[in-house]
């Protein structure tokens, strides 16, 4: 029998580096914390280890598939799979920021959606039965679906919208965003709202597949926000410490054995969000 074992991207700084900190405290397994420089990685296990919490880390940069493909076979080969996932690698563009609005589209939907899918593509095989996947997604993915055209809105919230289907969505974003035309295509002005929009949208449909194809494993998928919470992405002004936004992402990851729900929903404060 393999040990348990639960593996959280972007694990070296805010709520990422939360999110392990719990796990270390909480979960009866093994923790690992990843994230794409291993240097940052390694001092973020050291910060752990000097309050007594033992972390291990995996060198995993979501953006590269190579790399995301190592990960899964490597804990494939170790543990025989993964019981808890925790999707938290994500990036966002400051207000300021002068990159033109058809760069920030394709770079936030890479990394936020299209890598954080790879990220499902490859390890949602190997989550063991009682699983438990995680998807750090936030509050403006609402916001930005009530503000696309009632047609988009009709797709994202259906649920018989395919994983192809919004994969095809989410590229048609970024393309009418290079040509400055995705207002008229009904979208919002949001290029992370709309990446969050996709992952939100992405986990309900993932988790209507497991559902189906997987109905007596056990395994319950979440999409959650986790507040506006003090961290390099979000600023020093947010009211929540990152100890607090781990709290949601958390509370699912460690759903007790035998539940049955939350499964394919946001959740927010520990709450059902409708969508």
């Amino acid at each position: 029998m393999s040990a348990k074992v639960a593996v959280v991207t972007g694990g070296n700084k805010g709520i990422g580096l939360a999110i392990v900190r719990a796990l270390c405290k909480q979960y009866q397994g093994e923790v690992y914390l990843t994230a794409r420089d291993a240097d940052r990685g390694q001092a973020a296990l050291e910060s752990l280890a000097s309050d007594g919490l033992k972390a291990l880390f995996r060198q995993l940069d979501i953006d590269d598939l190579n790399s995301v493909i190592s990960a899964a076979a490597f804990f494939k080969e170790k543990y025989g799979g993964v019981d808890v996932l925790v999707n938290n690698a994500g990036i966002a563009f400051k207000v300021a920021d002068t990159a033109p609005f058809a760069v920030q589209a394709e770079v936030t939907l890479k990394t936020n959606f299209f890598a954080t899918r790879d990220m499902l593509t490859h390890f949602l095989p190997l989550i063991k039965a009682g699983g438990r996947v995680v998807n750090v997604s936030s509050f403006v993915s609402c916001r930005s679906l009530n503000q696309c055209s009632p047609e988009l809105q009709q797709r994202f919230r259906s649920e018989d919208i395919t994983e192809d289907e919004l994969v095809g969505l989410m590229q048609r974003f970024v393309d009418e965003a290079k040509t400055g035309e995705h207002k008229q295509g009904g979208w919002p002005d949001t290029a992370y709202g709309v990446s969050k929009l996709g992952l939100t949208t992405l986990s309900m449909i993932l988790a209507r597949r497991l559902s189906k194809e997987r109905p007596n494993d056990g395994i319950l998928l979440n999409a959650c926000c986790p507040g506006w919470v003090r961290t390099d992405m979000a600023g020093p002004k947010a009211p929540k410490s990152p100890d607090e936004g781990a709290v949601t992402p958390v509370y699912l990851a460690l759903l007790p054995p035998g539940a049955t729900e939350p499964h394919g929903k946001f959740v927010s404060e520990k709450e059902v969000q409708t969508w």
